[in-house]
């Protein structure tokens, strides 16, 4: 499960000296020793009980000026700072089932029920209410190819809760949790580790009842892009498209590439031939993908 860390302290930080202090130091999840000094200022700014109360009744008050509260992580999450260096924060409401926002948009909304890894590390500490609690699994992300109903070995650890100062560790690729409402409405404080290179790592969601991957979450816009240039019917994308599902590092890539490909095949024979080569490409996800879609056309 996420590491529990034990930063004390009863210093009080604004928002401006938390993020000057952890971009200072910069945030690497894998030296503990950064880890630590960054989870210290996280602690001085969940001491803060009213900056993030100030902000938004000021933001509210100014709803049209020109930075409006935003968000590219859905309606629950509030990015605080832009990113510097490698990291950014945020605060995170997790409502109730008992409170309209949950009721109106739906659990899984705010990823309740979603059991689901990170591609990235971030800390989180409980800012405000009783928390939204887990259960907690561990796998080992490298022994996964990655393919829907793949069987990973998922390991549970236990059912907590991030109630207020509490403050862990989120391990990419490593921590898997399936989200509960909290009690009462929440909110979490979070410092987001950025990596430029875990766009070509994937995130997964899970589904425990049958212990397998269910779906990926994180595709990226590389991925949309070839789907679109290759929808497009030119001839030099169908060729960079080929030279991607044969050559790229990425997996997930080149199956994007098989895929927008057999869309663009006029008879089943044809989409056959294009999962046959994607079977024999030595990628298990591949090989585990393209049996799934020939055995698909032997039944069509």
């Amino acid at each position: 499960m996420p590491n529990v860390i034990a930063a004390e302290s009863a210093e009080v930080f604004s928002l401006e000296e938390c993020l000057e202090e952890i971009t200072q130091s910069g945030f690497d999840p894998a030296s503990e020793e950064s880890t630590n000094r960054c989870a210290l200022a996280l602690r001085k700014l969940t001491n803060n009980r009213d900056f993030l109360g100030d902000m938004l009744i000021d933001r509210l008050k100014h709803h049209d000026r020109a930075d409006p509260i935003d968000s590219g992580y859905g309606p629950q999450a509030i990015v605080l700072s832009g990113q510097h260096s490698n990291t950014f924060l945020r605060a995170n409401i997790w409502p109730s089932e008992r409170d309209h926002c949950f009721h109106a948009s739906g659990a899984k909304t705010f990823v309740y029920g979603v059991p689901h890894d990170h591609n990235f590390s971030f800390l989180t500490s409980g800012y405000l209410g009783p928390g939204y609690r887990s259960d907690y699994y561990e796998y080992d992300y490298a022994a996964v190819a990655g393919f829907p109903g793949e069987q990973p070995d998922l390991r549970f650890v236990e059912r907590s809760a991030l109630h207020e100062g509490k403050l862990m560790l989120y391990r990419a690729h490593q921590d898997i949790h399936s989200q509960i409402p909290p009690e009462s409405l929440s909110v979490s404080l979070n410092v987001m580790h950025v990596d430029p290179s875990q766009h070509w790592f994937d995130q997964y969601a899970f589904d425990l009842n049958k212990g397998s991957i269910d779906r990926v979450l994180s595709p990226n816009s590389t991925e949309v892009f070839l789907r679109v240039a290759v929808a497009t019917g030119l001839s030099e994308a169908q060729d960079l498209a080929e030279t991607f599902g044969k050559t790229h590092p990425s997996d997930r890539l080149r199956l994007a590439s098989y895929e927008a490909r057999s869309l663009k095949l006029g008879n089943e024979a044809a989409r056959d031939a294009l999962w046959r080569e994607a079977e024999l490409s030595g990628s298990r996800m591949l090989q585990a993908t393209a049996m799934r879609y020939r055995k698909a056309l032997e039944l069509a």
